[in-house]
């Protein structure tokens, strides 16, 4: 699989995001593509977003970072894998921004790292996909 989008901008999807209460994710996620490009950076088939959305409702959306944190911690267990250099996106990250953070920029700044490490994953893996091509 090539990745196309190898530079999504964080920040702004972060603050788009919170701005709208997480419902941009709920459409991001399967029109935008990155939900399947999870699940073929992480080799499984992860939780639907829109899922971990509505069992947060009634955990104010404690589970939906719960679900983000993890998604987080293999994301930077991939980047490991594929040696690209830190910082990354973790689990402690994720959670640490999203709460203390919160309601300041924490979830953006959270969101960034993410994005960044995720970038940087597909740009890794689109190179060493193009060598062995």
């Amino acid at each position: 699989m090539r990745f196309r989008h190898t530079n999504r901008p964080g920040f702004l999807i972060g603050l788009t995001d919170f701005i709208t209460a997480g419902f941009f994710f709920l459409f991001y996620m399967p029109h935008g593509g990155l939900q399947d490009e999870l699940d073929e950076i992480l080799q499984k088939k992860t939780q639907r977003y829109w899922k971990a959305y509505l069992l947060g409702i009634p955990t104010l959306f404690i589970y939906t970072l719960i679900w983000m944190a993890q998604i987080a911690e293999e994301l930077k267990a991939k980047a490991g894998e594929l040696g690209i250099e830190g910082p990354h996106t973790s689990r402690r990250h994720m959670v640490g921004w999203c709460t203390i953070g919160f309601p300041f920029f924490g979830p953006m700044i959270a969101t960034h790292r993410f994005f960044r490490t995720l970038n940087r994953v597909e740009a890794e893996l689109n190179r060493r996909n193009t060598a062995a091509g």
